[in-house]
C-alpha cells in the first residue's frame, strides 16, 4: 500500500509504522488515522510480523488532533467532537488494545493530547529524555479522550491523573519514568536503539504467549480476582497448546536458547 501520512517499514518480524505529518508535529487528522487504522489491519494480518513498533517522524511523537485541518467542522455550525471520537479515534485505540502482538512506542518527542493517548496504548513505552508528555486538553475547555482517563489513572494513580488532566502541563519523561507511565526514559540518540531492542526480543519471541499476557494485565484493571483467575486459566490454556511452549520446555531442559516460531 501507498501512504500519504506514515511511513510503514517491515523487516526481521517487526513492523515500524512512523507517524509522518513532521510539519505539523505529526498532528492526528481524518486522514491520518484511517491509515494507521488501514495498517494496523494489514500488519496484524502478516503472518510473519510478530512485534508492532510506533513512533513519529522529525522532532514529535504527536502533538494530538490536528486543530486547524477542518475536520471538526460540522457544515459550519458546531463540531461534533463526540462522533469524531466514535469513527477515527475509538477504532484505533480498540485495535491497539486487542492487538495479536506486542507494541511498543518510541517517543521522540512532545506527546500531547490524543498523541499522548496514542503512545500510552503500547505495552513498552520508551521516551527520550527530551520527550514531553501533555494533557492540552481542559486548556481549550475539552475533556481528556482517546483512552486517556482510562488510562492515566490506572498507570499513575488518581492524584497525577487529576493534576496532569486539569492542570495542563507538561510532564517531562523523566518524570513520566519515576511515575510508572511509561516503561524507561533514555538519551535521545539511543531512543530508536533501544526501542529496536526490544522489538526485536519481542519479534524473536513467543507471541502467542505474549498477546496472552498483554490481554491479562489490561483485563486485570477491571476484572475481580475470581473473574482474573479464569482469563488466566483460558490464557494459559492458548498457550499451552503452542508449539512455542514445547519448544521453551525443551530449551530450558537442554540448557539452551529457545528458537520460538511465534505459534
Amino acid at each position: 500500500m501507498s501512504w500519504n501520512t506514515l511511513i510503514v517499514e517491515k523487516k526481521d518480524g517487526i513492523a515500524t509504522v512512523t507517524l509522518n505529518r513532521p510539519d505539523r508535529l505529526n498532528a492526528l487528522n481524518s486522514e491520518l488515522m484511517t491509515e494507521l487504522g488501514r495498517a494496523l489491519d494489514e500488519i496484524e494480518a502478516d503472518a510473519a510480523i510478530r512485534c508492532l513498533l510506533l513512533t513519529g517522524a522529525g522532532r514529535g511523537f504527536c502533538s494530538g488532533a490536528d486543530l486547524a485541518s477542518g475536520d471538526l467542522n460540522n457544515d459550519g455550525g458546531m463540531p461534533d467532537l463526540g462522533r469524531a471520537l466514535h469513527d477515527k479515534y475509538h477504532p484505533v485505540i480498540r485495535k491497539l488494545a486487542a492487538y495479536r502482538m506486542p507494541v511498543v512506542c518510541a517517543v521522540n518527542g512532545p506527546a500531547a493530547g490524543a498523541g499522548m493517548s496514542l503512545a500510552l496504548c503500547g505495552d513498552i513505552v520508551i521516551a527520550a529524555k527530551s520527550a514531553t508528555f501533555l494533557q492540552a486538553f481542559a486548556n481549550i475547555g475539552l475533556v481528556p479522550d482517546a483512552g486517556s482517563t482510562f488510562f492515566l489513572p490506572r498507570l499513575a494513580g488518581t492524584a497525577r491523573a487529576l493534576g496532569l488532566t486539569m492542570l495542563g502541563e507538561k510532564l517531562p519523561a523523566e518524570t513520566a519514568a519515576e511515575w510508572g507511565l511509561i516503561w524507561k526514559c533514555v538519551e535521545d540518540d539511543a531512543l530508536m536503539e533501544e526501542a529496536g531492542k526490544i522489538a526485536a526480543k519481542f519479534a524473536s519471541g513467543p507471541t502467542v504467549g505474549l498477546a496472552q499476557i498483554r490481554k491479562l494485565i489490561r483485563q486485570s484493571a477491571t476484572n475481580g480476582l475470581d473473574a482474573q483467575l479464569e482469563a488466566e486459566r483460558e490464557a494459559q490454556a492458548i498457550a499451552g497448546r503452542t508449539r512455542d511452549f514445547i519448544e521453551g520446555v525443551s530449551a530450558f531442559l537442554q540448557k539452551r536458547p529457545a528458537k520460538f516460531s511465534g505459534k
